[in-house]
């Protein structure tokens, strides 16, 4: 809801309005394509690198 009412600045009907998929594509549109998640060396990597 912040994203789409604060940082899109939509009105709460359209906000509303929108579906999921809508959202997920404005979303992109700004903050670019999702990454893909951590694999367990890049985990094991970042917690011998920040080990507390």
């Amino acid at each position: 809801m912040a994203f789409g009412l604060g940082r899109l600045r939509l009105s709460s009907r359209d906000f509303w309005a929108m579906t999921p998929r809508e959202i997920a594509a404005a979303v992109e549109a700004v903050a670019g394509p999702a990454r893909a998640p951590l694999d367990r060396a890049a985990l094991a990597a970042l917690m011998a690198r920040f080990p507390d």
